[in-house]
């Protein structure tokens, strides 16, 4: 981490970040695609159980970085819902007839 020294700095290294982030965010995106195909329910694309196990490995890695957990918390549910929106899109184009 760069010590900035004014807030063009903090935008500066906001916007080198999210060329890195952006890249691994479609890059998951692809397997969140793919898995409508594994998939017989539309009631599928929605499990809870998962999203929690991710929600929890989040937080521990939160921890790990010296970040709040709640602020990781928050991203990662916020993104899960947002890729639930995307893959349901994607389980009706690859099942049409549910």
């Amino acid at each position: 981490m760069v010590e900035c020294k004014n807030l063009a700095d903090v935008r500066s290294h906001i916007d080198r970040l999210d060329r890195q982030i952006v890249p691994l965010l479609a890059e998951r995106a692809t397997y969140v695609a793919q898995a409508p195909n594994f998939k017989a329910s539309k009631h599928q694309v929605v499990d809870r159980d998962r999203i929690e196990d991710v929600i929890g490995k989040v937080r521990h890695l939160a921890i790990e970085e010296g970040c709040e957990p709640e602020l990781m918390e928050n991203i990662y549910r916020a993104m899960i819902d947002a890729y639930i929106v995307f893959e349901a899109k994607i389980y009706r184009e690859v099942h049409p007839e549910s």
